[in-house]
């Protein structure tokens, strides 16, 4: 009972919470205008302290890895899109084209940043070169992910002129003010990385809200049955197990060390929730709610095996360093780090 406590994560009860309450009271009218300003108030938010949380430091510190960092990115925007491509094929006889298209999306969604540095520290691998591929991925992913969304997914994301605005305003503005600002800012934020976790979190929330008003008031959750979801859990475990296995043999084929090939792991299968979900409700409009529900049942089902991974082989390999860079400064950190994995 206490590890299945320990794999419980309250914020992902909330955003079930925010679910059912969009399911049930859904935003429609003059308030449904007045939270579509509100969610674009908050997806810049979000990026904005996205931005000013990015260290350039720390990256360059993990990009002496470069082999590893290259193998980071190739799992997040090559691997992941050939495989979700390879999903047409379950339509529609597993899946719906809706349901199909948002798996294709989380595909394209970059990996975390606290997530995958926390799981690291946890699994005592190598953080720095951690924090050098959450980063490296966020700053890819505020290009790729768009760009590849247009390009793969078509119709339902294509980027018309309003689109490459939004995208513009919403999100690439807001991140490169962060990182022009950070300087005078990034200590502010870092003593108060509690605090502005729940911003952070309740801008989230906001953006699902909305995005699943929408879909109510469209009429698209009528098109969507229990088979159907319970088929996506499936199809999205596969991806997982998949997505570990190429990460840890291709890791260890390559010649790496154990520290990094935890990296490898962790940074390689996970995608960004925090990122995914204002990047949805940008390019998909109306159709955000399908677009995110399979990135949201990817995320709760990365975070469990991920924690149990972690807390296996927290003890294991005498090659691997102590979290961090050799001492015991990774211990310190731990429980910070855990906790921010939530967020991911």
């Amino acid at each position: 009972m206490r590890r299945l406590a320990q794999l419980a994560d309250p914020y992902i009860a909330l955003l079930l919470g925010t679910v059912l309450l969009a399911v049930f009271l859904p935003a429609d009218g003059r308030v449904a205008t007045g939270l579509g300003w509100g969610t674009k108030a908050a997806v810049g938010l979000i990026f904005f302290l996205y931005g000013a949380r990015l260290s350039t430091r720390q990256t360059l510190e993990g990009a002496r890895q470069w082999r590893l960092q290259l193998l980071v990115v190739l799992c997040t925007f090559a691997a992941f899109p050939l495989i979700g491509l390879a999903t047409r094929a379950l339509v529609p006889h597993v899946l719906t084209p809706g349901l199909q298209a948002g798996l294709l999306f989380l595909c394209l969604v970059p990996s975390t940043v606290q997530s995958s540095i926390a799981f690291t520290s946890v699994a005592r691998g190598n953080v720095p070169a951690a924090i050098c591929a959450g980063t490296c991925s966020s700053l890819l992913g505020m290009v790729a992910t768009p760009l590849l969304a247009a390009w793969f997914i078509g119709g339902q994301a294509a980027l018309s002129v309003d689109g490459l605005v939004g995208i513009v305003c919403q999100l690439l503005a807001p991140f490169a003010a962060g990182q022009l600002l950070r300087r005078w800012i990034g200590g502010f934020l870092t003593r108060h990385h509690g605090v502005l976790g729940f911003v952070d979190r309740g801008a989230v929330l906001l953006v699902v809200y909305a995005a699943f008003s929408q879909g109510m008031t469209e009429g698209i959750w009528g098109r969507v049955t229990p088979l159907r979801l319970l088929a996506l859990v499936g199809v999205e475990g596969a991806l997982l197990a998949l997505m570990f296995t190429v990460t840890w043999f291709g890791s260890r084929r390559l010649g790496f060390v154990r520290a990094d090939r935890v990296v490898a792991v962790f940074a390689g299968s996970n995608k960004s929730l925090a990122a995914g979900l204002p990047m949805a409700s940008v390019l998909f409009g109306a159709h955000a709610s399908l677009a995110v529900l399979p990135l949201m049942l990817y995320h709760q089902m990365q975070l469990i095996v991920c924690a149990f991974l972690a807390r296996r082989w927290a003890g294991g390999g005498k090659d691997v360093p102590a979290a961090g860079a050799g001492g015991r400064g990774g211990d310190r950190t731990g429980e910070r780090d855990r906790t921010a994995a939530r967020s991911g």
